[in-house]
Order: structure tokens, then sequence, then C-alpha cells
């Protein structure tokens, strides 16, 4: 008893460190990111690709309003796990940065660049009393200036990482293992897309409906961000095997 009340003491304060150097906080709000829904981001050598698995609460609900892809600037996507609020928070941070930075330097604003201000910003909610730590990871991805593509993960305690090929929110461990045995650095964009429904379809018992599913990617050759349509997603699902019967109905989630 003595442990749990001193752990919900360390629970009140998100500043506050635990005897074994934890912040609870921080490690609740990666617990709200592992209910979200799943995001895939994989770098292929000519671009990079963001897939999400986008669910309703309801079928009175208009799907378009249902977010997790987002444009942050012409040659940079996002994709979010968590807490949508938050999400479209960070995003809107970001849009301002790049803004910012093109008036300021008159060019694009770099990847990296973009991800570490966002992932600064997160961090000083992991030490501001009265506030609480971002529930939301974002995949960050795009192609630089000199025509590399890039990949970063945000987390909720505000550290960046890279990556070749990731998946955040729900059921993350098995949509990363099929991406770790099938990713190679060498596959093209369209080879990345079909990986990243396949790396979703693996986690939703190969079968999946082409309005639950976002995806966008952007290319090194014109270093713009572009949005696939729902008669791109049906037509590369069905030729992947993995397009849902029309029957099936899709569970309902309420935090993307």
């Amino acid at each position: 008893m003595q442990g749990q009340s001193q752990q919900q003491a360390y629970d009140r304060g998100t500043t506050i460190f635990s005897p074994d150097g934890r912040l609870y906080q921080v490690e609740y709000a990666r617990e709200a990111v592992k209910r979200g829904t799943a995001s895939i981001g994989i770098r292929a050598a000519d671009g990079v690709v963001l897939a999400v698995e986008k669910r309703t609460r309801s079928p009175l609900m208009e799907r378009s309003s249902v977010e997790k892809l987002h444009k942050a600037d012409s040659h940079i996507g996002v994709a979010s796990a968590g807490h949508v609020a938050d999400a479209r928070q960070l995003i809107d941070f970001a849009r301002r940065n790049a803004q910012v930075n093109q008036l300021r330097y008159g060019e694009p604003i770099g990847v990296e660049t973009l991800t570490k201000e966002v992932t600064d910003h997160i961090q000083q909610y992991t030490q501001i009393g009265g506030a609480r730590p971002f529930g939301v990871a974002l995949i960050v991805g795009g192609v630089d200036a000199d025509g590399e593509p890039r990949l970063f993960e945000t987390d909720p305690s505000g550290t960046p990482y890279e990556w070749k090929a990731l998946a955040v929110g729900a059921d993350r461990s098995e949509a990363r293992d099929y991406l770790e045995e099938h990713y190679d650095e060498e596959i093209d964009l369209d080879q990345a897309v079909d990986l990243a429904l396949e790396a979703l379809g693996s986690v939703n018992g190969d079968a999946l409906r082409p309005e639950a599913v976002g995806l966008a990617t952007v290319g090194v050759e014109d270093r713009e961000f572009g949005r696939l349509t729902d008669a791109d997603v049906e037509g590369s699902l069905a030729d992947l095997d993995l397009l849902a019967d029309e029957d099936a109905v899709g569970d309902d989630a309420a935090d993307e």
C-alpha cells in the first residue's frame, strides 16, 4: 500500500521524477498513443509514404472529418496516432514554423529541422507545472532540398527518432515486425505504398476498406505532398487481395 500511495504522489506531478527516474505522466501519454489507430511511415528510394487507419464512432459521421494525415508544408506530410486534438495543435505549430522559415530564410524548412522544432515544443510540456504531455505521436515524412527522403517519429517525451520504416498506434509491434521482415531500402514509391497497405492488412485480418485507409506520398521528383484518392486505394487493395467484403463491418474507435 505504501508503494502504491508513493507512486500516486509522483503521478500527480508532471515535472516530478520518481525515485527510479521515471516520469509517469509521459509514460501514460505513450499509452494514449497505443490506443490510437495505426499509422505507418515508409522511406523509399524515391520518396516517402504515409498510411493511416481511419475509424469512426458512427456511420453518421463524415469520414472526411477524421483527420490523421496532414500537410505541414508542400514537401512534408505528417501522420498521427493518439489524441486527435493534441495532434491538431502540434500540426498547427509545425505549419507556423514552416511558414516562418520560408519568410525568414527564403527557403523551405528541412524535415529534420521541423521535426526537432516540434519535439522541442513537446518536451517543454514535460517540465511545465499545470500542463500535461501531448498524448500523440507523429510520423513526419518529406523530401529535403537535396532530394533526400527523410522519415521521423516524435515521442511524447519530446525525443525525435529517424526511421527507414515505422508504425505507431495500435498493434504497433505486429506492424513493425511485418515491416522489419519485408522492408527493402531499394523499394520505389509504388512498392512502398503496397508495403504500407500490407502492413496495415497484417493487423486487420488482411481485410481493409478503402474509406478506412488514408494514404499520402511525397516524391523526390516533385517534392509535393499528395493524397491518394479512395479509388486509387481501392485499386491497390484489390491488386493486393486486401479488399474487405462490402458486408464486413469494421470496429469503431474513439481515439484516432
